[in-house]
C-alpha cells in the first residue's frame, strides 16, 4: 500500500525540477529519516500527552505557501502509556474542529501506527501519521492549506517518512497473527483492520 501511493505521489509531483527541490534529512538521534522540500525549522517543546502531563519534544518543520510539512517527536519514555491511548490522544488532537475522512491501520517497515486523512473546518487537508515506537511518539502531518494545491507534497512528504534503526514495535508473534487474520493475498498488512483484509 505505501510503495503505491509513494509512486503515484512521486508521478503527481512532476518533472526534474520538482524531484531536485526535495532531500532526504536523517536524525539518527531520534532514528528516523523524513524528505523535505527545504530545510526544515526545528524547535524544541512540549507536547501534551494523554493524561494532561506535558513532555518534552522536537518539531521539525517547513512552511510554504500552500502547505505545511511537519513532524513531531515527543518523549514517552516513563509516562506509561498505553499505546492505544497515545495514538487515540494524537489523534483527537490533531482533528480537534475538523473531521476525520480516514483513519486506517499504516505500516512502515515493521513499525505499525495509523494513518489519517482530516479536513479541516477551515477548508485545510491534512495527511497524517502517527506512531507509538521505543518510547516516543512519531506524528508527521502534511497540511495543504485552505484554497492552496499543496496536496501533492503533503502526500509525498507524509510517505516519505522511514525508521531507521530496523526496530519493530510488535513482537514476531503479533506480526504472524496480524498476517493470518488477513487475505492470503496482502502480503503484508499493516493491521488486522487494513481495508485491503476486508473479506
Amino acid at each position: 500500500m505505501r510503495s503505491i501511493v509513494l509512486a503515484l505521489a512521486t508521478f503527481v509531483a512532476g518533472g526534474p525540477a520538482a524531484a531536485q527541490s526535495w532531500q532526504e534529512y536523517s536524525y539518527p538521534t531520534y532514528s528516523f529519516a523524513v524528505a523535505f522540500p527545504a530545510d526544515p525549522q526545528i524547535e524544541r517543546t512540549t507536547y501534551q500527552v494523554a493524561d494532561g502531563r506535558s513532555v518534552e519534544a522536537q518539531v521539525y518543520s517547513v512552511r510554504q505557501a500552500t502547505s505545511v510539512l511537519k513532524v513531531t517527536v515527543a518523549e514517552l519514555a516513563g509516562a506509561n502509556l498505553e499505546e492505544s491511548a497515545v495514538i487515540g490522544h494524537a489523534i483527537k488532537t490533531l482533528s480537534a474542529g475538523g473531521e476525520v475522512k480516514i483513519d486506517i491501520p499504516h505500516r512502515i517497515y515493521r513499525v505499525y501506527g495509523r494513518q489519517l486523512s482530516i479536513l479541516g473546518a477551515d477548508g485545510s487537508r491534512s495527511t497524517v501519521a502517527v506512531f507509538d515506537y521505543n518510547g516516543r511518539l512519531y506524528q508527521i502531518e502534511g497540511k495543504a492549506l485552505p484554497g492552496g494545491s499543496g496536496d501533492t507534497d503533503v502526500l509525498r512528504f507524509q510517505q516519505s517518512l522511514t525508521f531507521t534503526d530496523g526496530g519493530s514495535n510488535r513482537s514476531p508473534e503479533a506480526i504472524r497473527a496480524i498476517r493470518e487474520a488477513c487475505r492470503a493475498d496482502v502480503a503484508n498488512p499493516a493491521g488486522p483492520d487494513d481495508p485491503r483484509c476486508r473479506r
